[in-house]
């Protein structure tokens, strides 16, 4: 299945009629968890199980090289993040995927000549790392009893959301609003493109938007090596800005 398709296919998937968010519902939780919460979540909106995102921006690959995305992220099966990117006025077409437990990723120039592709066992679980630090694109998820919290203070959070029978450990900041500032995680990788292993990941949010009742990251820079000053340098490979949001 092309991934066109896949990505189709994982948003027109059958979804249960949502219930609503209630504030009252995350009154047992410390107060900068519900600062969180509730600035990310209008009172009100339909509580979604899936996002669809169109996106722009820059990819590292080597040099600076443009692209244009879309992605869809069900959170009972997992992501299809589709993307064309442009190098030395080439076009790179492909997609990275991961569904029902299995990450893959094919990229090829032209649409005829393979530059990256990958599945298998360490694909799979760098990808379930993605899709877990994904769910600020889909704070719905956060309100499940799967997902556990701790507070370091009034504005650091520690918040493990699990999937899969695997659980990913990501530190938040947050300005006094509640609005997100940053990420970190350690996800399975290999960047160095030697063993894969756990590495430091994660991003900085540079601006927010409102769409259909959430209120997410709209800019980001996202990298591994985040939070060490291998960042900047080589770790940083995703500079990218949200332009559109549907949730179901």
């Amino acid at each position: 299945m092309s991934a066109a398709a896949d990505l189709e296919a994982l948003w027109n998937a059958y979804n249960p009629a949502p219930v609503t968010f209630d504030p009252a519902r995350i009154a047992h939780h410390a107060e900068p968890v519900r600062r969180y919460l509730t600035h990310a979540i209008a009172p009100g909106t339909p509580l979604a199980n899936a996002v669809r995102l169109r996106m722009h921006g820059e990819l590292k690959l080597g040099e600076w090289c443009p692209f244009d995305a879309e992605q869809v992220i069900r959170w009972d099966r997992g992501f299809v993040w589709r993307a064309r990117v442009t190098k030395s006025h080439l076009p790179i077409t492909g997609a990275d995927e991961w569904i029902d437990g299995e990450g893959s990723m094919r990229w090829r120039i032209l649409g005829i000549v393979p530059v990256a592709t990958g599945s298998g066992r360490d694909i799979s679980r760098s990808a379930l790392g993605r899709v877990q630090c994904e769910a600020m694109w889909l704070p719905s998820v956060l309100l499940s009893p799967d997902v556990t919290w701790e507070v370091h203070d009034e504005t650091h959070l520690g918040v493990s959301v699990r999937m899969r029978g695997e659980a990913a450990v990501a530190q938040l900041t947050l300005d006094p609003s509640g609005a997100l500032q940053d990420f970190a995680l350690l996800r399975w990788g290999n960047p160095e493109k030697q063993e894969f292993h756990d590495v430091p990941f994660g991003g900085l949010v540079e601006r927010e938007r409102t769409f259909g009742g959430y209120t997410i990251p709209s800019c980001l820079r996202i990298g591994w090596w985040y939070g060490t000053d291998r960042f900047a340098g080589e770790g940083e490979f995703f500079r990218g800005s949200v332009d559109d949001v549907a949730y179901r």
